[in-house]
């Protein structure tokens, strides 16, 4: 609808503990901003192909999150600046009408959104590096370098390999042929999500069979087994190796930040979601582990991935997810359709049984829905998830219904707008103006695309059904209502009010 919209991303229920200590405050910023390059749809490409390795963030200006990036960027930037192979940083405001072609084309959902761009961007990686001036500068400077680094000594590989992260290492007898072209290979495809090496002496190596000359990948993580080899070189069957091993058979999420890197893994997964939220260091928190890991590992590999959170960390989850704290212990599966499965109160022993039935297709979906409004009197009416079916399509009335967000800046100013809209059809009994709060309400209706807010549909008293994307005066959506109503008992909107 109109020329802004606010995206809301699935992760962003976990994102004031995946974000909340990595940005610096706006006044931090002391330094002119002359490093980062201001791209836009005339030099982009241009830019890009001069250089080896650009870094771009798109961004809104409206954006919370850019701006708390911004002076974190700069810095960022200004110490690359002389850095050998260059790394230049730039931006692209992805919300100006002339760009959004450049963010369609980049898939460009949210904001901030950086990406990586190579050999004059023949290669393109999402970067997934902190985001604070430090943190930007040192992961960079890995990004930029050799994909691969060859682990000479002990300290070498002590240094790559710790416990808080996944370590992809390369064991050969030869550094050359085609078995280690093809881990060269999987180590850039794949450099912004892991840290790759590459030794001659497995006995430098602080986990696993020193006696073993290769070739050979040991994959090293900080859960479960700690490290797997593999011996399959094909490309797509080392990435395949790499991308199941690097997900614990339960992720953690807490306020741990080196746990941030599994859950963002976990969501980016295509399987079904299994969250089991409680306190963890409640009488009850080993056993719920215990049988949870239990039945996590009994799935592994069947389309269910599991994730235990702690209830402190996780209050943006159940925001998001419409739960209560009086309903701990709880577990709650989301499925790609985004239906919802829940068992509130749970018991450390019901988790097998639970989990069964769910697969068995015997637990009905569950629905998150606001409380349906004793007093509706506003000009603008409330649905709610519980009512939406009676307001919207059994009501027998032409209902423009609002999509939004309650931090949403767009649906902000549009608010008034509607309530003027609401007004002007105060006395026709056949047009309803009326919004949902889509982050507090499950709207299970597959008619509705809603993926960012505000989003406005329209529904004629007959039943057509039909997306809002026009200007955004008062002026705009009368005309568009009264083009697309259903002309049963028809009242023109008072002329005072056009």
């Amino acid at each position: 609808m109109g020329s802004g919209i606010c995206v809301g991303l699935f992760l962003v229920i976990f994102s004031f503990a995946l974000t909340g200590s990595v940005f610096a405050s706006e006044s931090e910023e002391t330094q002119s901003k002359e490093f980062v390059l201001t791209l836009d749809h005339s030099n982009f490409s241009e830019t890009v192909k001069q250089y080896n390795f650009v870094v771009v963030e798109f961004y809104a200006p409206w954006c919370g999150h850019c701006k708390k990036l911004a002076p974190e960027y700069e810095k960022a930037a200004s110490t690359l600046s002389g850095h050998d192979p260059p790394v230049i940083l730039a931006k692209v405001d992805a919300n100006e009408e002339k760009n959004k072609v450049l963010a369609s084309e980049y898939e460009v959902q949210g904001f901030p959104t950086l990406k990586i761009f190579r050999n004059g961007g023949k290669n393109i990686q999402d970067y997934k590096g902190p985001r604070d001036a430090d943190g930007i500068v040192s992961y960079l400077k890995k990004q930029s370098g050799p994909a691969s680094v060859e682990l000479k000594s002990a300290e070498d590989a002590n240094g790559l390999v710790d416990d808080k992260k996944i370590v992809v290492v390369g064991i050969f007898p030869a550094l050359s042929g085609e078995k280690f072209e093809n881990f060269t290979a999987l180590a850039e495809k794949l450099r912004s999500d892991y840290e790759f090496g590459h030794t001659l002496d497995a006995k430098l190596l602080p986990r696993g069979d020193s006696s073993v000359s290769g070739p050979i990948v040991r994959l090293f993580k900080p859960f479960d087994e700690l490290f797997v080899d593999f011996q399959d070189f094909d490309v797509d069957a080392l990435e395949k190796f790499v991308e199941e091993g690097s997900i614990p058979i339960v992720t953690l999420f807490n306020n741990d930040p080196s746990n941030h890197p599994f859950v963002v893994k976990f969501f980016d997964s295509p399987n079904a979601k299994a969250m089991l939220f409680l306190n963890f260091s409640s009488e009850l928190g080993d056993a719920f582990k215990s049988k949870y890991h239990e039945v996590a590992e009994q799935d592994k590999g069947k389309g269910l991935s599991f994730l235990m959170g702690d209830v402190e960390a996780s209050q943006g989850a159940f925001q998001y997810f419409g739960l209560k704290d009086d309903q701990v212990p709880l577990i709650i599966i989301q499925t790609n359709d985004g239906q919802k499965y829940l068992k509130p109160n749970l018991e450390p022993d019901h988790i097998a049984s639970w989990v069964k039935e769910y697969k068995d297709g015997k637990v009905p979906p569950y629905k998150k829905s606001e409380p349906v409004p004793e007093n509706n009197t506003e000009p603008v009416k409330v649905v709610v998830a519980d009512s939406l079916q009676d307001m919207v399509f059994s009501s027998g009335k032409n209902v423009l219904l609002e999509f939004y967000a309650p931090w949403c800046g767009h649906c902000k100013k549009l608010a008034p707008i509607l309530d003027e809209v609401a007004v002007s059809f105060e006395n026709d009994g056949d047009v309803l103006i009326a919004k949902i709060d889509a982050t507090a309400n499950d709207i299970t209706n597959e008619a509705f695309d809603v993926k960012g807010y505000p989003t406005v549909y329209f529904k004629s008293a007959s039943g057509n059904l039909l997306q809002y994307e026009g200007g955004r005066t008062k002026e705009d959506i009368i005309d568009f209502i009264q083009k697309n109503r259903d002309n049963t008992a028809q009242q023109e909107p008072k002329k005072d009010e056009l």
